[in-house]
């Protein structure tokens, strides 16, 4: 078997559907077609055909300057979906070659990507990952190890808030504002976003700092969607300092029309979008360094639990934290949250 490159339309249009005809359409979440043909501008698309033509893997492979000098020159690959045959993944990893390869990720680990390892009968959702049991041992028969291995979380919203407490007189003696999102101001609200994000996230082996593009791309639509008390952040004496972003869950909606998001499909989302709003998706939270560990993203997490509560949310579910990072999970547990999938990326060295 071989792998090829995605060249025309029916290529790609197979390309889209291989996730979706191979999971069970009530777990796994497509990547919007939209952003995937967005990333194709970067990445290199390849699939694997079976003798019938029928096709039975894919994957994309590309660089990234900013990842090679955080971690080292990796080959990343990403989007990798394939059926239970060694040969066809054997194919699809001859195509990211000897170097040292890091995956799976669309197009950075600080995007989406990664491989759950656990919690094979509970659904993915937006911004994670779901896949079948056979993926973990398929990579590790490989060759592949294991990192940055993490957990997705879950919490129920009902009574959260109280897990969260805060002394309220602290808002004026230290001139604590809570801001929050806004529809028609949120590409003025993104840089402010952008700074806390970058400065929080910086000391992670596997984050990169995100350009105003990158996050500009990332966030495309996002405003016909957003809650607006969901995405909440703190300024200290007028310095932004601390971030909480969470979404509508439009996970069934990417289930119901397989990952296709054309005009149609968008007006259609709009028009129904109040059904989205029983479930949550932490995006990423954080605080910049210097004002770590003074209780800030309690003040924000009580905040956004209780719009979640008054707002009819039944669930809170959170994007991977690394299982070394035992504040972000106590903050979970605190809340009577549970771990959801596991969840890692993979590496092998080159050869």
């Amino acid at each position: 078997m071989k792998a090829v490159p995605v060249r025309s339309r029916a290529d790609f249009r197979d390309f889209l559907d291989l996730p979706v005809r191979l999971h069970p359409r009530d777990r796994y979440v497509p990547l919007p077609a939209p952003v995937i043909a967005a990333q194709r501008r970067t990445a290199e698309l390849f699939i694997v055909r079976d003798i019938t033509g029928r096709v039975v893997g894919r994957t994309s492979v590309h660089r990234d300057a900013a990842f090679d000098t955080k971690a080292g020159p990796r080959q990343l690959f990403g989007h990798t979906e394939f059926v239970d045959d060694p040969a066809v993944f054997a194919a699809l990893m001859d195509v990211a070659g000897k170097d040292t390869l890091f995956g799976p990720v669309a197009l950075l680990p600080n995007q989406t990507g990664g491989v759950i390892t656990s919690g094979f009968a509970d659904r993915g959702f937006v911004d994670s990952a779901w896949n079948p049991s056979y993926y973990p041992a398929m990579y590790e028969r490989h060759g592949f190890t294991r990192r940055f291995e993490a957990d997705t979380w879950i919490v129920d919203v009902s009574g959260s808030a109280a897990a969260y407490p805060f002394d309220d007189t602290r808002l004026a003696a230290e001139d604590l504002v809570i801001r929050h999102g806004s529809r028609r101001r949120l590409r003025e609200q993104l840089p402010v976003l952008r700074g806390m994000l970058n400065a929080s996230f910086a000391q992670l082996g596997y984050y990169t700092e995100i350009s105003a593009a990158q996050l500009a791309e990332q966030t495309d639509g996002l405003s016909f969607l957003l809650d607006e008390g969901l995405l909440v952040w703190l300024e200290k004496a007028g310095r932004p300092i601390s971030f909480v972003v969470a979404v509508p869950d439009i996970s069934e909606f990417l289930m119901t029309v397989g990952g296709r998001l054309g005009v149609l499909e968008q007006l259609r989302l709009l028009a129904t979008r109040s059904r989205y709003r029983r479930d949550a998706v932490l995006v990423i939270k954080g605080t910049v360094p210097d004002e770590q560990g003074r209780g800030y993203l309690r003040l924000l997490s009580r905040e956004v639990h209780r719009h979640l509560e008054a707002g009819g949310y039944r669930s809170l579910r959170s994007t991977f934290v690394e299982r070394d990072n035992a504040a972000s999970a106590a903050h979970y547990r605190r809340a009577g949250g549970r771990p959801l999938h596991g969840y890692t990326f993979y590496e092998r060295a080159a050869r």
